[in-house]
């Protein structure tokens, strides 16, 4: 798989027909109120939505947020901070409007979607330290997927600082992708690595909103892709 790692900060029309505009957000961390979120027709969050889950009541805030806002699908998945969803599956109640993927797929207005929050090692929720484990998950990614939903970046893409040789990407993550290789590959989890790059195959978003400093330093991405 060859990367283009050229970030780019505004949309990209993935094709033609009807066009359907998706909103891509993660790493809000209690802040969503103070986002202006653009309208669009999908919305999907890659997780860290709370701040290790410490508050029900932002919890609940979120999910009355997600219901504010005027998308006709929303999609959400947990991140490493939502511990209060692999403490107890059944939570996922608490986010109700949303349709909330934990190592599973959904499909909408044609689209196949299928998100995980795994991360290897960050905890101190979803975190699978053995790439062993990781790589079983993955290989239950099906074949058709169009967009894939993760909490961590694949290896090597908008997963560094531009003055770091560190990764903090997954590497089976990466083989995956490059196996299933779906149209859109979302993702957030390190901040200050927010933007875009495409492959020939796959568009990757890195739609972490918050900074280094805890305030929220990016906007939503908004991509344009053809209706099916």
């Amino acid at each position: 798989m060859k990367v283009d790692q050229r970030k780019r900060k505004s949309s990209r029309l993935l094709g033609r027909k009807t066009n359907l505009q998706l909103v891509l957000l993660s790493d809000t961390h209690e802040l969503h109120r103070e986002l202006n979120v653009p309208s669009g027709d999908i919305l999907i969050h890659a997780g860290d939505f709370t701040m290790f889950s410490r508050s029900l009541r932002s919890i609940i805030d979120f999910n009355e947020w997600l219901g504010e806002l005027p998308h006709r699908w929303k999609v959400v998945i947990p991140g490493n901070h939502e511990t209060f969803l692999q403490t107890n599956p059944a939570n996922r109640s608490l986010v109700n409007n949303a349709a909330v993927l934990i190592n599973e797929a959904v499909e909408i207005a044609g689209f196949r979607i299928w998100g995980s929050p795994v991360t290897p090692g960050f905890g101190p929720a979803f975190s699978v330290n053995s790439a062993d484990e990781r790589r079983l998950l993955y290989d239950t990614i099906p074949d058709n997927t169009d967009i894939l939903i993760t909490h961590g970046p694949p290896y090597g893409i908008l997963d560094s600082g531009s003055d770091s040789q560190f990764h903090a990407g997954d590497r089976e993550l990466f083989n995956a992708i490059s196996r299933v290789k779906p149209r859109l590959s979302v993702f957030g989890h390190i901040h200050g690595c927010h933007g875009v790059i495409a492959t020939e195959e796959t568009i990757f978003a890195n739609a972490a909103l918050l900074g280094p400093l805890g305030d929220i330093d990016e906007e939503p991405i908004v991509l344009t892709i053809p209706q099916k």
